[in-house]
């Protein structure tokens, strides 16, 4: 049987080669760790982590590396920026496309939340945003993209507005970043998050956030350890990115972000949009020939990741998608890819969708397989 990875919005499979190589290299050769040792490969290691910082400044339009910090992944940055920044009574804005990851951190606190309205193909209603805001809005938190249905919400006014107003703006973009050109300048943003091993195409277990000056005087550490710096003091030194980085990182994982950004550097975003951008077409076409079956969201290429969510009528779509793997061998994700406001906000609340998510390394031929064994279980 084929095996056809269709989830990438979940994780980026298969990873360019170089990136196991990297991990492996670090493992194999390297193996020390960073700030610790007073010998040459520490200083090796040490050269490149930060140089890992520096790739994700230009991945990011960003000039402070001192000011990127790693993480273990995207909802670990989250919670320490959202559990850091906000205080009982303080007001938040989100967007009603929400991840568990931005909103099960706000409802641990005891804030008060309110949902900018999404329309039904995922849009932000901008009109909506304004209205939500308050005179004690500590901080709008949102994220790029959605992962269920894949729009792209208008974030640049979002950030426009936030400046204007002295209002926290925080951006998620687990669904974005190694897919969108992301411009920490035009988005006006105090913090963003990523991950590393979806569009960025790194290994799991290393994410992290980008952060201004204004926020870091604010958001304390949420653990404090070993730094190999200031070792004399029993304090958390508060300069970055010391400051949030307690213990050993995962430097095979920055070893291996670093080769995929070096990756899609020499590949180019512009050509991998392309070409998911040629599959997405092919694949919205050929579904619109398929009757029983709606696309949620968009059902255009335009405004939106390579991240399609369906909506089988008269199926069960966790059924849908446990015949796609296992008669067809096509791996994709349904249920409610841990954002229930989004579903609620499309109209798949409770049922939920099939959703596929492609990578540049997908192929057209497999698009085709994927439509065929589509059409064969609605036949059944």
């Amino acid at each position: 049987m084929k095996k056809i990875y269709l989830d990438n919005g979940a994780t980026s499979f298969p990873k360019p080669k170089c990136v196991g190589e990297a991990v492996l290299n670090y493992i194999n050769n390297l193996g020390t760790s960073i700030n610790r040792g007073a010998y040459e490969t520490a200083y090796s290691v040490a050269d490149t982590v930060f140089e890992t910082r520096e790739l994700i400044c230009e991945l990011f339009n960003f000039d402070q590396p001192e000011n990127v910090v790693f993480t273990k992944n995207i909802t670990e940055s989250l919670n320490l920026l959202i559990k850091g920044l906000l205080k009982e009574g303080d007001h938040v804005v989100v967007s009603s496309m929400e991840h568990n990851a931005v909103m099960r951190p706000l409802n641990s606190l005891n804030v008060k939340v309110s949902k900018t309205e999404c329309n039904k193909y995922g849009d932000l209603d901008i009109e909506d945003f304004k209205s939500k805001l308050k005179k004690n809005t500590r901080a709008v938190i949102m994220t790029h993209a959605s992962n269920v249905c894949g729009t792209i919400l208008n974030l640049e006014e979002v950030g426009r507005i936030c400046q204007e107003k002295n209002i926290f703006f925080i951006v998620d973009t687990a669904q974005t970043a190694g897919f969108l050109d992301i411009d920490y300048k035009k988005l006006k943003a105090d913090a963003i998050a990523f991950t590393g091993h979806k569009s960025l195409l790194g290994p799991q277990g290393i994410g992290g956030f980008i952060i201004n000056d204004r926020l870091v005087e604010i958001i304390p550490s949420l653990i404090d350890g070993g730094t190999g710096s200031l070792s004399e003091e029993e304090r958390q030194p508060c300069y970055m990115p010391d400051k949030y980085e307690a213990g050993t990182p995962n430097i095979p994982g920055i070893f291996g972000l670093n080769a995929s950004i070096k990756y899609l550097k020499n590949t180019g975003l512009e050509n991998i949009r392309q070409k998911e951008y040629e599959l997405l077409k092919l694949f919205l076409d050929e579904i619109k020939e398929i009757n029983g079956i709606a696309v949620v969201g968009k059902d255009t290429p335009q405004g939106r990741t390579g991240a399609v969510s369906l909506d089988f009528f008269n199926h069960d779509n966790g059924e849908i998608a446990y015949k796609l793997g296992n008669d067809y061998g096509i791996m994709t994700r349904s249920g409610m890819h841990c954002a229930p406001g989004a579903h609620k906000t499309l109209g798949t609340f409770p049922r939920g969708t099939v959703r596929f998510s492609f990578s540049h390394f997908n192929t057209k031929d497999e698009i085709y397989y994927a439509m065929e064994s589509i059409k064969k279980i609605m036949e059944e």
